[in-house]
């Protein structure tokens, strides 16, 4: 993950600005170097939408589903 990526994650989680949170963790899954990191990203995203109601929630789901990380 690159500095900047994890820079703006710190700080949407310092301003707990949730909805960044979504956009930000799928961000990371898909820069990440390995596939257990991946989903670890996905799945927090996942996490955030839900809290939040967060539209993308189903589109995070379903990719988690896809990958057999959720039921």
């Amino acid at each position: 993950m690159s500095h900047d990526l994890d820079q703006r994650l710190l700080e949407a989680h310092a301003r707990d600005d949730r909805m960044a949170l979504v956009q930000l963790y799928k961000d990371a899954s898909s820069v990440s170097n390995s596939e257990d990191a991946k989903y670890f990203y996905l799945t927090h995203a996942y996490i955030f939408a839900l809290d939040t109601g967060h539209p993308m929630a189903s589109e995070l789901h379903a990719l988690l589903k896809a990958a057999g990380r959720e039921s």
